[in-house]
């Protein structure tokens, strides 16, 4: 699906210099997350350049760190603290960020949520609260609760300073390999993609991947608009909210230039050549971009260096039991806001 079949918006809110400001102030929060070059030939892909940056090195796990620290460092924090809705690595990552700055977080997960990330919720000390079968519930319960006590919302991706703080992966990447061809990156609510989409804007080719069963931003593309998706796979306690954000479409419509599906087992399939090839432990939302290409859906050509955002590292569901080599995941369930 290519994003030139969306009606074309006016220019984007964000801008490169916002981002560069937003990485000055951010900066000695988060860290330089690494980027390993490879060959293609390492994964049986022929004569091609990847670049993988390895943002499930970041602090709490994933590229979610960014925006949490943007929004706690320009916003006003009130008395009451922030709050926040996730099913994983947003939750996370605004659980840590708060406990850095010393600021109260409740964090609102539904049951369904991974073991794995509530463990580390509950590790930075937030307050939690599990409730509700489906993301929509607890955002409504974090939504009431910000009504009731006027903590200070933070959104998954729907919000401008959540972009921006996605935008500086784009800007770092830029930095550590500055002549990609195009860059891949896993698509859930949109907040990655349009952080990375806003610093590249055409200079590349910016590519989004989403899993089949939550084709948010492929539905948005089609009907040239945000509109609800069904959500579901193996990917979705990080990649299957109901709809990409109405900040976020703006973005990507004018720069995503295509949006590739992929299957579970194609994404499965890329969790165990990572930790294969690299020893590098992803959970399946933080490799959905990389089995794009493994997979064969982007198409390439010959010597066209790649950049590829292995977004998340929050998972303990991986047998690495040499007999049994293969990716273990939870349940496919409805969820989630990433």
């Amino acid at each position: 699906m290519s994003a030139t079949d969306a009606s074309t918006p006016t220019e984007p809110a964000i801008q490169q210099d916002d981002i560069r400001q937003i990485e000055r102030l951010i900066r000695p929060y988060i860290r330089r997350t690494p980027v390993v070059e490879l060959r293609g030939s390492d994964f049986g892909l022929g004569h091609v350049r990847l670049s993988l940056k390895l943002e499930g090195l970041q602090y709490a796990g994933s590229f979610k760190t960014r925006g949490a620290f943007t929004n706690l460092l320009l916003r006003v924090v009130p008395r009451a603290g922030v709050a926040a809705a996730s099913g994983g690595n947003h939750g996370v990552a605004v659980a840590y960020a708060a406990k850095q700055l010393g600021v109260a977080a409740r964090i609102f997960v539904p049951r369904i949520s991974s073991p794995a990330k509530i463990k580390r919720i509950r590790d930075f000390a937030a307050d939690l609260v599990i409730g509700g079968e489906s993301y929509a519930e607890a955002l409504a319960a974090a939504e009431q609760f910000v009504r009731d006590s006027g903590a200070l919302s933070i959104h998954a991706f729907d919000q401008r300073e959540t972009l921006l703080g996605q935008g500086t992966l784009g800007l770092e990447f830029h930095q550590q390999a500055p002549d990609l061809d195009a860059v891949l990156a896993s698509v859930g609510g949109g907040g990655l993609i349009g952080g990375i989409a806003a610093w590249y804007r055409d200079s590349i080719a910016v590519v989004g991947v989403e899993p089949e069963r939550s084709p948010t931003m492929t539905k948005a593309f089609e009907a040239g608009a945000p509109v609800d998706a069904e959500a579901g796979g193996i990917a979705a306690d990080s990649l299957a909210p109901r709809r990409i954000g109405d900040q976020v479409f703006p973005i990507a419509s004018r720069y995503v230039k295509q949006v590739l599906l992929v299957t579970d087992d194609e994404i499965r399939a890329a969790q165990k050549a990572l930790w294969e090839t690299l020893r590098v432990v992803a959970e399946p939302g933080g490799v959905a971009a990389f089995s794009a290409l493994l997979a064969g859906k982007y198409q390439f050509h010959s010597g066209e260096h790649i950049g590829v955002v292995i977004s998340g590292g929050n998972t303990v569901a991986v047998n690495f039991d040499l007999q049994e080599p293969a990716i273990k995941s939870t349940p496919a369930f409805p969820a989630h806001d990433e």
